[in-house]
């Protein structure tokens, strides 16, 4: 019997994810978002709601019809990204409001991102890795804060901010993966993959290359 070709899934509907996996010359197979509720648990660390929703996305992933009909030669990849200011997670923005508390709360101040990738191979093996990054937002004026609400650029963002757009230039200081703020850790990723036995280095190889 012939051996099921090998694919490769990412179950996140984020189009940044997707963008950071081309990058490095990873086009998955499928994209197929496994949506979970994202409602912290009581006393829940961010670090830990990060590791916890990214390993719920990968089973809840495993179940779904489309990625059952991969076969059996399915790497699932899902990924979480929570951002933390000690022990408290700041939400997903969703109104203006939400995001002008985010950035208040962190202008002058450092925070950290958790972002965590949990990969789900064949065999039922699952494999995670948290990546912490540490930021410090310059004091931001009501002047930043009016026109970075205006951009529109916060809403659905953890913290209320994407730091791949006109966010970026509120960052003094950085410490750890850039890859990670926007939502996928690639070094961390690459490294997951190859050690469960996906080809990466193949796919370099056979795939398009890159015009950058």
């Amino acid at each position: 019997m012939a051996k099921s070709p090998v694919r490769l899934v990412l179950a996140s509907a984020s189009p940044r994810r997707l963008q950071l996996l081309e990058r490095v010359g990873l086009v998955p197979d499928l994209l197929n978002p496994a949506d979970v509720d994202e409602t912290p648990l009581k006393r829940e660390t961010p670090r830990a709601l990060s590791i916890r929703l990214a390993r719920a996305k990968a089973e809840r992933a495993l179940e779904m019809p489309l990625v059952r009909a991969q076969g059996a030669n399915v790497f699932v990849l899902a990924a979480d990204t929570v951002v933390g200011l000690g022990r408290r997670i700041l939400p997903k923005a969703e109104t203006e409001e939400q995001a002008r508390d985010c950035l208040s709360l962190l202008s002058g101040r450092s925070h950290w991102v958790y972002s965590t990738i949990c990969l789900a191979s064949p065999g039922g093996k699952f494999t995670t890795r948290c990546v912490e990054t540490k930021l410090r937002f310059k004091r931001l004026s009501r002047e930043d804060l009016d026109s970075y609400i205006a951009s529109n650029e916060w809403n659905g963002k953890a913290g209320g901010y994407a730091i791949q757009g006109r966010a970026e230039a509120f960052v003094r200081m950085l410490t750890g993966s850039h890859s990670a703020v926007v939502g996928l850790p690639l070094y961390e990723t690459v490294a997951l993959l190859e050690g469960a036995g996906y080809p990466v280095f193949m796919t370099w190889m056979t795939g398009p290359s890159s015009d950058i």
